[in-house]
């Protein structure tokens, strides 16, 4: 109950993995964390040990929910908007994130910036094994919203796979992995910016249940791979009714890795 003269706080913390971490995320404005971000971390590999860059990390939910599942891993959350760069430090600094904060640091950095000014903000050249994105990928007339945070975070800009695919090819050592969650209708943009720089694709349909359309795809690929590409079996979040599936339950919880790795 909220009394009278005292306003609701600007913040909700929320427990994730079943308090596994917290992430400390706005209320009513901006860009709210849900299963988008776990399905995308569930892509990186359980046994994963190396250093992972999230992209447009928000305040923090793909890059912790990473490093709460494989234990031995660091990662970086790179986010431009001050102010859910402001959400993700208060996120590192809460309690119930001191066993994961340690491996993770915050970079405040636009991703499509490119050569010495990328290297400049943090982002050098050949520095991490994994890139995990979770890019603005609705158009603009499917997310009319007069929120301009919430808009930054939701709705593409023209080229955006290309320079959002461009930086994390810079960025990720040859053989390293990439991940990122986007909506089907973005396939063809994605597969023609990951020409030339990721193969040995892997592309796992979302779909609500197992007779409705896929709403979402998450792709994986490999740093100068040639692996033909692979359409793996679908992800079904719902069995029947509104509950999560046994699979979906597992991944969103941190207990099982998207692709069985």
């Amino acid at each position: 109950m909220i009394h009278a003269g005292r306003e609701r706080p600007a913040f909700t913390t929320d427990a994730f993995h079943r308090g596994g971490f917290w992430l400390v995320q706005p209320r009513d404005a901006g860009h709210r964390a849900g299963m988008d971000a776990l399905m995308l971390a569930a892509a990186v590999p359980s046994g994963f040990r190396g250093h992972a860059v999230d992209f447009g990390a928000g305040a923090g939910a793909a890059g912790l929910a990473v490093a709460a599942r494989c234990r031995e891993a660091t990662v970086t959350l790179v986010e431009l908007s001050p102010e859910m760069t402001g959400f993700a430090r208060q996120t590192l600094a809460h309690e119930g994130n001191a066993h994961v904060a340690p491996r993770v640091s915050l970079v405040e950095a636009d991703v499509t910036q490119t050569g010495k000014v990328r290297a400049g903000a943090g982002l050098a050249d050949n520095s991490c094994d994994f890139v995990i994105m979770n890019p603005p990928f609705n158009m603009a007339r499917d997310r009319a919203t007069p929120d301009e945070l919430r808009r930054r975070a939701h709705v593409m800009e023209n080229g955006l796979f290309e320079s959002w695919l461009r930086s994390a090819a810079a960025i990720v050592r040859s053989r390293g992995g990439l991940a990122l969650i986007a909506r089907p209708q973005s396939l063809p943009q994605i597969l023609a910016a990951l020409a030339g720089r990721f193969g040995s694709t892997e592309i796992m349909p979302i779909h609500p249940r197992a007779d409705a359309a896929a709403i979402r795809i998450v792709l994986r690929a490999r740093k100068g791979a040639r692996g033909a590409l692979a359409l793996c079996p679908p992800l079904i979040l719902h069995d029947q009714g509104h509950e999560l599936s046994i699979r979906a339950d597992a991944i969103s919880n941190g207990q099982a890795s998207l692709f069985a790795d």
